[in-house]
């Protein structure tokens, strides 16, 4: 690896590390569930229904510890069950109109704490922030 690509991904760690430390502090205050279940949340809400199985690979744990976490949300009024027309032992989990307003309302948060931080930036800066999201969005997707 050159040490221009070190230096490049250093950077990204750093900054990305301190960058969500900052969103988690405004979504713990405001968002009133834990980072565990919003992060569920998020996938059916920006993702779609999804089966336990699915949704436990998505967040990289165990289905029994998603069964806990879907149980929890359900209980809030954040998502519901429901039989999987496909496969009748199976179940579908959504997310509810409540569960769509909690992240919505928390992504629209994030994005305003995102602009703050932006804002003394050039439309030259503004470009570069466009790029370098675009060329990690790309990495993501083939790796």
């Amino acid at each position: 690896m050159s040490s221009e690509l070190r230096e490049a991904a250093d950077r990204i760690h750093s900054s990305s590390i301190h960058l969500l430390r900052r969103v988690r502090e405004v979504d713990n205050a405001a968002m009133g569930i834990s980072a565990a279940r919003a992060s569920a949340l998020s996938v059916l809400v920006f993702g779609g229904a999804r089966s336990l199985k699915q949704l436990a690979e998505a967040e990289r744990v165990t289905p029994a510890t998603m069964s806990k976490l879907v149980t929890a949300l359900e209980a809030e009024g954040f998502l519901r069950r429901y039989p999987d027309l496909s496969d009748a032992r199976s179940i579908r989990i959504e997310a509810t109109a409540k569960g769509r307003r909690v992240l919505e309302r928390g992504r629209s948060r994030r994005l305003d704490l995102l602009e703050s931080l932006l804002g003394e930036s050039t439309g030259a800066e503004i470009a570069a922030v466009r790029k370098a999201a675009e060329v990690l969005e790309r990495a993501l997707e083939s790796g």
